[in-house]
C-alpha cells in the first residue's frame, strides 16, 4: 500500500498550492480568500524518487457542533487517522497564530510523524516567522515556498526517512497495455455534474455508504472536483463530484467561477457523464445547456432525475420522463434516463448500469458489412436532395473511431448537404445500430474527382 501524506494547517496558509505541486498539476482550487478547501482531496504525489499518495484537506477551524466547519473539520480528522505521516503547514510571513498553537497539540496527539512545513518562506519576513516555530516543539521547520517551489530539496531531506526505500517499477519500460482487455477492465470515469443543490454529493455518498463529501442544504457546497474510487458489482469506476453550474451570467465571485471552469475540466476528463437534475425542478433551461455541453463535448450522457421521493407517485411518471427526455434534447434522442434518491437511495443500482451500458454504446464499432447495407438502404429510402438543380451522391460510409462513435461519409459536394439530411442519416444510424443517447458524429468528406485533371487540359 502506498506511503500516505496528509496535509493540515489552518486556512489559507497554501495547502491546496503544496499539494498541486506536489501531485505535479493543478487539481486543487487555489484562492486568496480562506476555506477554499472544504471536502478532502486525493492524488498521488512525487518528490524525486518518493512517491506517496497525498491528501488535501480543508483548514483545521472550529466551529458549532453540526455545522458546515465542523463536518470540514471532520473530514480533516478522517484524513489524519488515514494518513502514516502529517505535514503541518503554517505561513511563515504571517507567523504563529493561536490557532497553529492549538492544532499543533492536536497534530501531536494524533501520535504520528510529523513534518513542520514553514510556507511563503521566501523574505526576511518569512525567516522571522520561520525560527518562531521552534516553540511548537515539532521539530526543525522546512522552509519553503510552494507558490515558486523553492525548498522542495529540503522537503526531501525531511521526507526520506520517513517513507519506505523506493522500489524499482520493473513495468515502467514496457509500454502501456492498450489492449481491448485492459480497456475493459479499467475504472470508467464518471463525472456527476448539475445544477446547485441537485443532491450530487448525497448521492456519490450514498454509492460509498459513507458521508464522504460534504452536504448541506445551502447551494453551492461544493467547490473542488473531487475523485472518488468506487466498486460497483465487480466493476471499478472512477468519479468525480463537481461544483453546481449556474447560468453564466448569476457567476459573479472568482471563486465561483474557478470552481464552474474546474467542473468543466472534469467533463472534459469524464467518459460518462451523468446530469443530475431535481425531480422537482427538472428539464430547466440550464439543465439542457449542460447536456448540450456534453454532447458537444462528446461525452456519453446518463440523465438522473433526484430527489424522486420528494414529489407525489402518480402511474406513467417515467414514461413521461422518457417522453420528455426525447423533446428537449432531440439531439441526444434516446439517452438514458434514471429517477433517483441519494438521499434514500432508490435508482443506485439502475443508474449504475445506465452508466456502464452507456459507456459500451460510447465505445461501439459498427461492422463495416452491416454499415453498408444500412447506408445503401437509409440512401434508398431517402435519397438526399438536390441542390442547385445539381443531385448530390453520397459514395460510400466508414467509421472512423469510437468513443463517440464517428464515421466519414464521402460524397461529391460536401458542403451542399443539408444539416437536416445529416440528421436524417445520424438518427438513422441510432436507429438501426442501437446507439441510444451517445453523440454520433458524421463528416462529409469530398471523393477525389478522377478527371478533374482533363478538365483543366481542355480549359
Amino acid at each position: 500500500m502506498s506511503f500516505t501524506l496528509a496535509i493540515i494547517g489552518r486556512p489559507n496558509v497554501g495547502k491546496s498550492t503544496l499539494f498541486n505541486r506536489l501531485v505535479g498539476q493543478k487539481l486543487a482550487l487555489v484562492d486568496d480568500a480562506p476555506g477554499v478547501t472544504r471536502d478532502r482531496r486525493e492524488g498521488e504525489g512525487r518528490l524525486g524518487d518518493l512517491n506517496f499518495t497525498l491528501i488535501d484537506t480543508a483548514g483545521l477551524d472550529e466551529g458549532p457542533k453540526g455545522s458546515l466547519t465542523a463536518r470540514m473539520q471532520e473530514q480533516t480528522e478522517t484524513a489524519i487517522e488515514l494518513a502514516d505521516a502529517l505535514l503541518f503547514v503554517f505561513d511563515a510571513r504571517a507567523g504563529l497564530t493561536p490557532n497553529d498553537r492549538a492544532f499543533a497539540d492536536f497534530a501531536r496527539r494524533a501520535n504520528k510523524p510529523v513534518v513542520l512545513v514553514a510556507n511563503k518562506s521566501e523574505g526576511k519576513s518569512g525567516e522571522i516567522g520561520a525560527m518562531e516555530s521552534y516553540a511548537l516543539g515539532l521539530g526543525d521547520p522546512v522552509q519553503i515556498s510552494a507558490e515558486h517551489g523553492e525548498g522542495m530539496g529540503e522537503l526531501y531531506d525531511a521526507l526520506r526517512p520517513l517513507l519506505p526505500e523506493p522500489v524499482e517499477d520493473e513495468e515502467d519500460d514496457e509500454p502501456a497495455d492498450q489492449s481491448e482487455e485492459a480497456i475493459a477492465t479499467r475504472p470508467i470515469r464518471v463525472a456527476i455534474v448539475g445544477r446547485p443543490n441537485a443532491g450530487k454529493s448525497t448521492f456519490i455518498n450514498r454509492l460509498l455508504g459513507e458521508e464522504r463529501l460534504l452536504t448541506s442544504p445551502e447551494a453551492g457546497t461544493t467547490r473542488d472536483s473531487i475523485a472518488v474510487e468506487v466498486e460497483w458489482k465487480g466493476r471499478d469506476f472512477r468519479v468525480f463530484d463537481t461544483a453546481g453550474l449556474r447560468r453564466r451570467s448569476r457567476i459573479e465571485e472568482k471563486l465561483e467561477k474557478l470552481s464552474v471552469a474546474d467542473a468543466l475540466r472534469a467533463v472534459r476528463f469524464a467518459e460518462v457523464v451523468v446530469l443530475m437534475m431535481d425531480a422537482q425542478n427538472r428539464f430547466e433551461e440550464q439543465d439542457l445547456r449542460i447536456a448540450d455541453l456534453v454532447e458537444r463535448e462528446g461525452r456519453a450522457l446518463v440523465i438522473a432525475v433526484n430527489k424522486w421521493d420528494l414529489i407525489e407517485r402518480q402511474g406513467g411518471q417515467i414514461a413521461q420522463l422518457r417522453t420528455d427526455a426525447d423533446h428537449w434534447l432531440p439531439q441526444i434522442k434516446g439517452v438514458p434516463i434514471v429517477a433517483t434518491s441519494g438521499m434514500l437511495g432508490e435508482g443506485v443500482d439502475r443508474l449504475m448500469q445506465a452508466i456502464q451500458d452507456a459507456y459500451a454504446v460510447w465505445n461501439r464499432r459498427v461492422p463495416t458489412a452491416a454499415l453498408n447495407r444500412w447506408f445503401e438502404q437509409a440512401i434508398s429510402q431517402n435519397p438526399p436532395p438536390a441542390v442547385s438543380g445539381r443531385r448530390l451522391k453520397l459514395n460510400y460510409v466508414t467509421q472512423t473511431k469510437a468513443r463517440p462513435p464517428s464515421f466519414v461519409v464521402f460524397c461529391s459536394r460536401a458542403d451542399a448537404v443539408p444539416e437536416s439530411y445529416l440528421r436524417y442519416l445520424v438518427n438513422s444510424l441510432r436507429g438501426a445500430f442501437d446507439l441510444p443517447g451517445t453523440p454520433v458524429r458524421i463528416t462529409l468528406r469530398e471523393k477525389a474527382n478522377p478527371f478533374a485533371h482533363k478538365r483543366k487540359r481542355k480549359s
